[in-house]
């Protein structure tokens, strides 16, 4: 009887009215538990409608992405080309120019003879070519053999010294004291441009400066400074085309990329940015040679299988 009267007292009755109100509005889980199947599926339903589907989504990222992608692509390459074909008809020109008027000492022949040689004679042959700048020095007879020929020479010389000069510029500095630039070009870009594009105008300002020096004054020593100047220009943008458009994929190449060396070009630097023989290869045109000496030749068949097959997967799906 104690117990019972100390279970009274810890649990008091419920009144008549509680115990009735119960009654008639039972528990919400219970109401959701019996209540009829409309009723229960109206608030899963209502979020799974208003919720868009994780497929649809992974589609239209997919699609914004390669749109945003082939945006990208069309403005480096409206900026390339305009830039090659400047950069080409100027030092055409340039290189033209320079000699014609170096030859114009005595009296200058009449345009109509001059458009007439340089129709149907001058694009021909050397020969022709000497013929057509002997017309262009009446009187004088002499032709600057030595100044042409250092000249040709520099500018071979400078564009085959352009690759060792990056090869070395690219480990000792950009990858050393200016990485916080280069960086950029080992993640992932953001934009049509990058920060490493910058190393593009420090290389050309030394090239310019010696073509304008080569440009305006006569002798030989100018004309090494242009020869010089149109070495490193034309490195340049064969640099361009190969590193990135054809490797970077940043514009089309063309025929390009079934060049056999360019291939295996590609492949080499692709390897370099998996950093998988110390960054090796650091140069560029002869970056297959620098990843022979270092026992790579293996690692770069597969990667150019690899690309094979992806380019092939893209020609496919396109």
């Amino acid at each position: 009887m104690a117990v019972a009267r100390l279970v009274a007292a810890r649990a008091p009755l419920l009144s008549p009215a509680a115990v009735a109100a119960a009654h008639r509005s039972p528990p919400a889980l219970l109401r959701l538990a019996f209540a009829p199947l409309p009723a229960r599926l109206a608030v899963p339903l209502r979020v799974a409608v208003g919720e868009p589907e994780p497929e649809e989504d992974a589609r239209r990222a997919v699609a914004e992405r390669a749109a945003r992608k082939q945006s990208e692509r069309r403005t480096y390459l409206v900026a390339a080309v305009m830039s090659s074909l400047g950069i080409t008809s100027m030092a055409a020109a340039a290189v033209y120019y320079r000699f014609a008027w170096q030859m114009e000492v005595g009296n200058t022949p009449s345009p109509n003879s001059r458009s007439h040689l340089t129709i149907t004679q001058f694009g021909n042959s050397f020969a022709a070519a000497l013929k057509f700048l002997r017309v262009l020095d009446q009187g004088s007879g002499e032709i600057p053999v030595t100044e042409m020929f250092g000249t040709f020479a520099l500018s071979v010389g400078a564009a085959v010294g352009m690759e060792f000069w990056a090869r070395w510029a690219h480990r000792a500095l950009w990858h050393a004291s200016l990485w916080h630039m280069h960086e950029s070009h080992h993640r992932p870009r953001d934009g049509p441009f990058e920060l490493n594009d910058v190393f593009a105008i420090i290389n050309a300002v030394p090239a310019m400066s010696l073509l304008a020096y080569g440009f305006f004054t006569r002798g030989l020593v100018p004309g090494l400074c242009f020869g010089a100047g149109l070495g490193i220009t034309l490195f340049g943008m064969a640099y361009m085309f190969v590193h990135d458009g054809l490797v970077h994929r940043r514009f089309p190449v063309g025929p390009i990329a079934n060049v056999p060396y360019f291939r295996r070009v590609a492949a080499a630097h692709q390897i370099h940015h998996m950093d998988k023989f110390e960054g090796v290869p650091y140069g560029l045109f002869l970056g297959p040679k620098e990843l022979e000496e270092v026992g790579g030749i293996e690692e770069l068949e597969k990667e150019i299988k690899r690309r094979i097959k992806r380019k092939e997967t893209l020609d496919a799906i396109q």
